[in-house]
């Protein structure tokens, strides 16, 4: 293996890896020119590389601080990562989450969250969030949603109103109902950066294909500095 490539954040084979880096060699052929900058354009690359949609080339919008905030979360180390749905902990690589000492966290099927919801007539999402916020973990976290507009919208709401300082919210529900309005309240937030898919567009893939691209950029990154 060449010494200055990435080890734990690439495909373990080397037919995996060539054919992963032939897609993105693809991708990048077909997107052509596109205005995302250096680190941006692999997060973007990834995402396209998740599902074969181009449209994620100008759909996908950062914080001016998404890609730098994202990677100090994860070199930092121990950076827990708050997931609306248990696919996204389910998606991300176990491996490359270790190698960071990155836990991910969700509570959608907690039974007090359930209940909760059924009191207060709001939705399981919602009270995940509210749950995650007093267990203390939105703060300095990495927020993935990519199902629920709902729980994009109640972490908006305890920014705004409640403190929270997640290091990185990538809010990318999927969906007919306020999906489209989720993302464009937490395009609005100027204190805590964000990635977002403008639209209906999104799904739990491609906040797991947004945190590989953001691990395999730290990966590099711990490399050269060593």
């Amino acid at each position: 293996m060449n010494h200055n490539a990435n080890v734990v954040t690439e495909q373990l084979t080397a037919a995996g890896r060539a054919i992963e880096h032939d897609s993105f060699a693809i991708i990048d052929a077909e997107a052509g020119p596109h205005a995302y900058s250096t680190d941006q354009w692999p997060v973007v690359r990834r995402m396209i590389h998740a599902n074969a949609d181009f449209e994620f080339n100008g759909l996908t919008d950062f914080h001016p601080q998404a890609v730098e905030a994202g990677l100090a979360a994860i070199l930092k180390g121990g950076t827990p990562i708050v997931a609306d749905v248990e696919m996204i902990c389910v998606g991300l690589s176990a491996s490359r989450l270790k190698h960071f000492g990155i836990t991910p966290h969700h509570f959608i099927s907690d039974a007090d969250v359930i209940a909760r919801a059924q009191a207060e007539d709001t939705t399981r999402a919602v009270q995940a969030m509210r749950k995650a916020h007093r267990q203390g973990l939105l703060d300095g976290a990495i927020v993935g949603i990519g199902n629920a507009p709902t729980a994009l919208i109640e972490v908006v709401r305890l920014i705004k109103e409640a403190g929270a300082r997640p290091a990185l919210v990538i809010g990318m529900p999927v969906g007919f109902v306020s999906a489209a309005e989720s993302k464009d309240l937490m395009a609005e937030v100027q204190d805590v950066p964000w990635i977002v898919i403008r639209g209906r567009k999104g799904g739990s893939t491609l906040v797991v294909a947004a945190i590989h691209a953001l691990l395999g950029i730290a990966e590099a990154r711990q490399r050269n500095a060593a």
